[in-house]
């Protein structure tokens, strides 16, 4: 395959919201720049918005479909002479377009001869709303006058300090035992991180104000205490985590005081006393949608501890990609950490004809973890099945029932995309794969996924059949061979309590949690591992994405919760419902206010309250092609997030929060 590169053709794409006297319309407009005729030619498009087939097309038909992934053909003997256009117009699409990042994000053209040229791809026009379009994150000015002495996020649970003197040049650390060396070895590196040419933490001979790093008994793990006097500043806790956390206010105060000295003030006197309310404060990242250099990685878990958040869930495959080194089965990275044009898995969601892409190696992956593990945060992969296999199944076929006929689609429009319960083959290959795993992540706790089966998955496999009718009896394998060919997933993943698919399921689940909790582990799931009700609730947790009433429902079945229901917690959702926003639009929108004052166990009862585990912000990565837009989606989010899981309730204050908020550290700070 060739790439060419010239600017020759401009892409052009529009979106007419409907109205009464009109249809929706998304328009695709291929101008021809060049001085000579183009002729046996494709479009080739992706970007968060699919083109589903039931759409309607004036202008042109669709030749492949996969995902978000269209190829468009022209009219049959069609030439796009110079200086003109040819112009695609879409209407009926399943799910209208919301922000300008659900448009064409990547494109490029395709000719009969095998070569290609990319296009480069300007955000889609609204002809409703011509606002500027918005990108990176919104950075909150401190006010002249804040509500409180000092800049601290998340607020602790104590803050009784007084006075206020010169700020010091920066922090001469005392640790003279293991956890206190370590905690003032891994703030020394994380400051210099963020914040290298502010030099936080410098020698006496620079001027350094004493800190003196006290291992005490008694405090919770991540608990701490700073202690301000004239000419010294002590930190004590019990764990090297609570050390640390205790340093990172600290340089918090610090960081206010030093830069805006009219604002905020370094304290002469008085105490701070911290520990969480929630133990578990995550976020979620998916690497598959799009792929994040392990240098990105680093920074984004130095940006989750200056936060005080203490657990990443590493989202590492789905349809769209596999993103992680393993030994026994090298297709994996070979084949499914890849896109680009003619390879087994398409451009998407914003990549072009290029081979793209990128996976972490066992290398990267054990100094990640070690990083982490410094910063106070425990890494837990996600290796989602039985659904969202798409791209393992193009590197493992044999995942596949052989027999298998005919087709049924995922809700991101992905076919036959579930690895089947009822081959040998396919714990085998997952065994042999969470055991690579295991070496890997030393938390001990492994999420399976188990979200968004499709409600026909199986439903021509013979073998799946079978077993179905084994467990099951006639009456439902029978039902569930009436699913085959039958198109769901067309507005919304599929309820499939009660199904064939869900039974299936279940017989998965049971089998592979029991695996792992052999193997000591802990079996996360969304929440969808539920059906059946066959894991081990002891040895297992869920992530609760649907709504909070879905979330305490299953903690009042007795499993352990973490709330991240998407109309709040998922970052991928646009800051408004504003064209001019980025972002999704499926599950709502949530702006950094309304994340801040949800009550994520409202209405829960005590005995509900004791099986939750805490809180997790998810960023699903469908429009994180331009990282200015992961900047605009995630901060000051992220931060809000941290209070809701840290602060007590009666602790909170938006407009507290509001003024310290834009001290925060951001992970690309693009324009």
């Amino acid at each position: 395959m060739s790439i060419q590169r010239q600017p020759a053709l401009r892409l052009e794409t529009s979106w007419m919201p409907a109205s009464e006297e009109r249809n929706q319309a998304y328009t695709l407009t291929l101008k021809n720049l060049s001085s000579k005729s183009i002729a046996d030619f494709s479009l080739c498009i992706s970007g968060p918005g699919r083109v589903d087939p039931a759409v309607q097309i004036e202008g042109g038909t669709i030749g492949r479909r996969l995902s978000n992934f269209t190829e468009f053909l022209p009219p049959e003997n069609f030439e796009l002479e110079p200086g003109n256009t040819w112009t695609l117009t879409i209407s009926a699409l399943s799910w209208p377009f919301q922000h300008w990042t659900d448009g064409a994000t990547g494109a490029y053209v395709a000719f009969g001869n095998g070569s290609t040229l990319s296009l480069s791809v300007e955000p889609t026009r609204s002809l409703a709303n011509n606002a500027p379009l918005k990108r990176g994150a919104e950075i909150y000015p401190v006010p002249g006058n804040p509500p409180v002495p000092v800049a601290i996020v998340p607020w602790p649970n104590e803050v009784s300090v007084s006075g206020k003197r010169s700020v010091p040049p920066g922090f001469t650390l005392d640790a003279n035992t293991p956890p206190a060396i370590a905690a003032a070895a891994a703030f020394t590196s994380l400051v210099e991180q963020l914040f290298a040419v502010e030099g936080i933490v410098r020698p006496a001979s620079e001027g350094g104000m004493p800190v003196t790093l006290d291992v005490v008994e008694g405090l919770a793990p991540e608990a701490y205490g700073v202690s301000f006097a004239e000419e010294i500043v002590r930190i004590s806790a019990s764990t090297q985590t609570g050390l640390l956390y205790g340093l990172i206010t600290l340089g918090q105060i610090w960081r206010g005081a030093h830069l805006y000295p009219r604002a905020f003030r370094f304290p002469v006197e008085g105490v701070i006393r911290d520990e969480p309310s929630m133990g578990w404060r995550g976020l979620h990242l998916d690497v598959a949608r799009q792929f994040y250099g392990k240098a990105e990685i680093k920074r984004l878990l130095a940006i989750l501890a200056w936060n005080k958040v203490n657990r990443f869930h590493w989202h590492l495959s789905d349809d769209e990609a596999w993103r992680i080194e393993i030994d026994a089965y090298p297709a994996l990275t070979e084949v499914g950490a890849w896109r680009g044009h003619g390879l087994a898995i398409p451009p998407l969601l914003g990549s072009g004809a290029a081979r793209t892409g990128g996976y972490y190696t066992k290398a990267a992956v054990r100094e990640i973890v070690a990083h982490a593990k410094e910063l106070g945060i425990e890494v837990l992969p996600e290796i989602d099945v039985p659904g969202h296999c798409y791209a393992m199944q193009q590197a493992i076929p044999e995942l596949r029932d052989p027999q298998e006929a005919g087709s049924y689609h995922s809700v991101q429009g992905f076919p036959d995309n579930c690895v089947n319960p009822a081959r040998e083959k396919t714990y085998e290959v997952l065994e042999t794969i969470f055991r690579e795993l295991i070496e890997l992540f030393p938390f001990k706790t492994i999420h399976i996924g188990a979200d968004e089966v499709p409600l026909g998955a199986w439903s021509g496999s013979p073998e799946a059949l079978a077993k179905l009718r084994e467990i099951g009896g006639d009456a439902i394998a029978e039902a569930h061979a009436k699913r085959l060919n039958v198109i769901t997933n067309t507005h919304g993943a599929d309820d499939i309590e009660g199904s064939g698919a869900a039974v299936l399921q279940s017989v998965f689940l049971a089998r592979i949690q029991k695996f792992l909790a052999e193997q000591g582990c802990i079996t996360g799931g969304w929440e969808e591992a539920a059906h059946g009700n066959v894991i081990d609730k002891t040895k297992s947790y869920l992530c609760g994405w649907r709504s909070v009433e879905v979330s305490a429902a299953l903690a009042g079945q007795g499993y352990e919760m973490v709330v991240c229901p998407g109309q709040v917690y998922y970052l991928d959702m646009a800051n408004s419902p504003d064209w001019d926003e980025p972002g999704a639009s499926w599950a709502g929108w949530s702006e950094p206010e309304k994340l801040y004052n949800f009550d994520p166990v409202e209405g829960w009862s005590v005995e509900q309250k004791r099986n939750l585990r805490g809180i997790q912000a998810c960023i699903w990565s469908e429009p994180m092609t331009d990282r200015a837009v992961f900047d605009r989606l995630v901060f000051p989010r992220i931060s809000a997030l941290a209070e809701s899981a840290w602060t007590k309730p009666a602790h909170k204050s938006w407009e507290r929060f509001k003024a310290v908020a834009g001290l925060m550290p951001v992970l690309y700070a693009y324009p």
